[in-house]
C-alpha cells in the first residue's frame, strides 16, 4: 500500500488536483480518495503512475510503508506471544 500521508503531501506541494491523479489512474475521484486515505489497496501499476505524476521516487514512498509494516508485525508478534 502506498503511504496516504506521503501522497497527500506531494500533491499539495505540486498543487495537482485529486481529479487529475484519479484521471491518470483511470478511476473516479472518490475511489482515488479511498486510496489516499488508505481504505483501498494500491496496485503496483498505480504506485508507478502516482510516483511519476508526483515526481517522487517509488522506492522512497514504498519505504515508508515497509517501516509501518515492520512495526505492525512486531505488535502482532507481541499479541500472539501474550495468548
Amino acid at each position: 500500500m502506498l503511504s496516504a500521508k506521503r501522497i497527500k503531501q506531494l500533491w499539495e506541494e505540486l498543487q495537482i488536483p485529486q481529479r487529475q491523479l484519479a484521471a491518470a489512474l483511470e478511476i473516479e475521484t472518490p475511489m482515488y480518495s479511498k486510496i489516499e486515505r488508505g481504505e483501498r489497496p494500491t496496485k503496483r501499476e498505480q504506485i508507478l503512475t502516482i510516483a511519476g505524476l508526483l515526481k517522487a521516487d517509488e522506492i522512497a514512498i514504498v519505504g515508508e510503508e515497509k517501516e509501518f509494516a515492520r512495526k505492525a508485525f512486531k505488535v502482532a508478534q507481541q499479541k500472539i506471544n501474550q495468548i
